[in-house]
C-alpha cells in the first residue's frame, strides 16, 4: 500500500492553482490559497478526489444601505469569487453564515434586519445560487436567514444545499443558538427542527453544522453517524469571544468523527446605525468586535490547512481524497468502539425531570 501524498510532517501539500485564477483573485482583491490532502492507495477502491471551496468575506455596503442593495452587492461579490473557484476546479463550495446580510443579531432590532429573511425554496438568493450551481456544475451551500411562510413566517438560521444540476437538495437549520454576550440570537430565530440531515451528492456525503453547533460534540457526532464525510461549519464569530477556540474545535471534530471538517468565518467589523448594549453594564456600542476569518479545513487524521487571512476576503481551495475517512476509521475504530447503547440509555435518563446523577459517595 502506497503512503498518501502530503506536505512536510504529514501536513497538506500546497496545491498548484491556475495562473488565471491567481490573477483574477489578485485583481478582485481577495486571498487565494490551495492545499491538498492525500490518502493511501487501495487495491479495491479508486481514489475519491473532491475539491472543496470555502469563502470568507466582509459585507460590501454599510449596514444602513437599502436592504435590496446590500443583498445585490453581496451576490455580486460572491459571484466574483465563485468564478475563481470554478477555475480552480472546485466541486463543492460553502459560504459563511447568513452571508447575504450584516450579522445584525446583536442589535435586538427587528427592522430592517428581518427584511433580509428569504424563502429557502423560492427566495432570490436560492435562485441566484441555483444559477451558480448549474453554470459551474458545483454543489453550493448557501447559509441564509430563512422566512418560513408556511409556519407563520417563523425565522430560521438555515443552510440551503443545491446540487451541481441547480436542483435544491434540501436544507438544514442551526440546532444550537448562542446566548453569550451580544450573540443572543434567539431574539431573532428558533432552534432548528430538522435534526442532522446528510446530503448525498455526486461528490460525496456532506452536512452543515451551522456556527454555534461547533461547540457541541454531539452535534458533530450525529451528522457523522448519519454518514457525513465532509461537515461544513459556516460561522460568524468575533475575536474577543472565540478566537482561542477556533483552531481546536473543528479539528477535534474531524479526528473524533473520521471525516473532513471545514471551518468558515467572516471578516471585518460591522458598524450599526444605532448603539446597543450587551446587558453587561458596559457602555452602548455600534459594533461588537472583529470577525477574524481564519477559515481552514481539517482531515480525519488530525492534519489541517493553514487558515485564510484574519482580515481579508478569501477563497480556500482544498483537494481531499475521501478514502482517507475510512482509512483513519479502520485505524482508530472510534465508532466501532463507541458505546452508543450505553450513552443512549444514560442520556435518556439525564433528560428526565427526576434525574439523579450517578455519584458514589462514602
Amino acid at each position: 500500500m502506497e503512503e498518501p501524498v502530503t506536505g512536510p510532517e504529514g501536513q497538506p501539500r500546497s496545491l498548484e492553482l491556475p495562473p488565471s485564477a491567481v490573477r483574477q483573485a489578485a485583481t478582485r482583491l481577495f486571498e487565494l490559497q490551495g492545499y491538498g490532502f492525500g490518502a493511501c492507495t487501495e487495491q479495491l477502491r479508486p481514489p475519491r478526489i473532491v475539491r472543496l471551496g470555502l469563502i470568507q468575506n466582509k459585507i460590501v455596503l454599510p449596514t444602513d444601505a437599502p436592504v435590496a442593495q446590500q443583498v445585490s452587492s453581496l451576490h455580486g461579490r460572491i459571484e466574483q469569487m465563485v468564478e475563481v473557484a470554478s477555475l480552480c476546479g472546485v466541486n463543492i463550495i460553502c459560504f459563511q453564515e447568513a452571508w447575504t446580510m450584516p450579522f445584525a443579531f446583536c442589535t435586538r432590532e427587528r427592522l430592517p434586519w428581518t427584511e433580509f429573511a428569504e424563502s429557502a425554496e423560492e427566495g432570490p438568493t436560492t435562485r441566484f445560487c441555483q444559477q451558480l450551481a448549474k453554470k459551474y456544475k458545483m454543489v453550493v451551500i448557501s447559509p441564509i436567514l430563512e422566512r418560513d411562510e408556511a409556519h407563520g413566517g417563523t425565522l430560521w438560521n438555515t443552510a440551503v444545499v443545491l446540487s451541481s444540476s441547480g436542483a435544491i437538495l434540501g436544507k438544514t437549520r442551526k440546532n444550537h443558538i448562542p446566548r453569550v454576550g451580544d450573540f443572543n440570537e434567539s431574539t431573532y430565530y428558533m432552534e432548528g427542527d430538522l435534526g442532522h440531515p446528510v446530503f448525498e451528492t455526486e461528490f460525496g456525503r456532506l452536512a452543515v453544522n451551522i456556527c454555534y453547533g461547533r461547540h457541541h460534540p454531539l452535534n458533530w457526532l450525529m451528522f457523522s453517524l448519519n454518514g457525513a464525510e465532509i461537515i461544513f461549519n459556516p460561522s460568524a464569530t468575533i475575536g474577543k469571544l472565540s478566537e482561542s477556540l477556533w483552531p481546536i474545535e473543528a479539528r477535534n471534530a474531524a479526528i473524533a468523527n473520521h471525516c473532513f471538517t471545514c471551518a468558515i468565518n467572516r471578516v471585518g467589523t460591522e458598524l450599526f446605525p444605532n448603539p446597543f448594549t450587551s446587558g453587561d453594564g458596559e457602555p452602548a456600542h455600534r459594533d461588537f468586535g472583529y470577525f477574524y476569518g481564519s477559515s481552514y479545513v481539517s482531515a480525519p487524521d488530525g492534519s489541517r490547512t493553514p487558515g485564510l487571512s484574519q482580515t481579508q476576503d478569501g477563497l480556500l481551495v482544498v483537494e481531499v481524497d475521501l478514502n482517507l475517512c475510512r482509512q483513519v476509521a479502520d485505524k482508530w475504530n472510534f465508532k466501532m468502539t463507541g458505546r452508543y447503547e450505553m450513552y443512549a440509555k444514560e442520556l435518556a435518563e439525564y433528560v428526565r425531570p427526576g434525574f439523579v446523577p450517578n455519584i458514589i459517595k462514602e
